[in-house]
């Protein structure tokens, strides 16, 4: 098992590629913390990792509250006596249809950018103390090219997780902590997505994928979990891309 023992606390794991990781973690041996807003969901999924012989625990997480953060960081190193792995993957899509929306804007920047800050802000200090472990931002092929039909926070805040995960990486490698990123290009869309959810403008994107197809949620799990595991162990500040080729077209 490749995370045989590890604590990974996933933001965004009630769905998506976020569950996929979950639930791959779990399989590959991780005891996982399953942090997200929706309740419901969540517990279903960490029910379901249970009863498959995993273990699993869902803890409910507002991934822009501090004090939100500050308790489940708590929670989970009083549960489990660390944290070794941190998923920052919660987010909000920008894939909507008025890309000048300032309020929009201001929700991208607080989701995306100011909650893995945050997850960082409170993960740190405790992988400090343990001497090291393993942090993966989730940002997008959005944080290194521009796109058409995207919201530029979106861009932007993809943006600022890409170089925050750089600085991370740079400023804690000599706690042993290990900050990486990946780049998600067309996969299945996102529960707030609204233009990429729709099958006329997804079948224009993947003409100009090379791979000539959208990625599937366990396809970026498996990523998630390589940097996550020991198999990356001198891999840091780097940026994955799993986008079936779009940025190098």
């Amino acid at each position: 098992m490749r995370l045989k023992d590890k604590v990974a606390l996933i933001t965004g794991a009630a769905s998506g590629m976020g569950e996929s990781a979950a639930r791959l973690f779990a399989r590959e041996g991780a005891k996982v913390v399953i942090a997200d807003i929706l309740t419901d969901e969540g517990e279903s999924v960490a029910s379901s990792i249970v009863a498959d012989g995993g273990q699993a625990q869902f803890m409910a997480l507002d991934v822009t509250d501090e004090a939100q953060w500050q308790a489940v960081v708590d929670a989970t190193v009083s549960n489990y006596g660390g944290i070794d792995i941190l998923i920052n993957n919660a987010g909000l899509s920008g894939a909507v249809p008025d890309r000048l929306d300032l309020a929009y804007f201001d929700k991208l920047m607080a989701v995306n950018a100011r909650g893995n800050f945050l997850g960082m802000k409170y993960v740190i200090p405790v992988m400090q103390k343990a001497g090291g472990g393993s942090i993966v931002n989730m940002s997008s092929m959005s944080g290194i090219i521009g796109q058409e039909f995207v919201h530029m926070g979106y861009n932007g805040a993809k943006g600022a997780i890409r170089l925050m995960t750089k600085s991370a990486a740079v400023q804690f490698g000599k706690d042993g902590i290990r900050v990486n990123s990946v780049h998600p290009g067309l996969m299945p869309p996102m529960r707030s997505s609204v233009s990429s959810a729709d099958p006329k403008l997804r079948e224009k994107v993947i003409e100009t994928i090379p791979l000539r197809r959208a990625g599937s949620a366990e396809e970026g799990a498996y990523a998630l979990l390589f940097l996550a595991s020991d198999e990356a162990s001198y891999i840091t500040g780097a940026e994955l891309v799993v986008d079936g080729g779009a940025v190098a077209a």
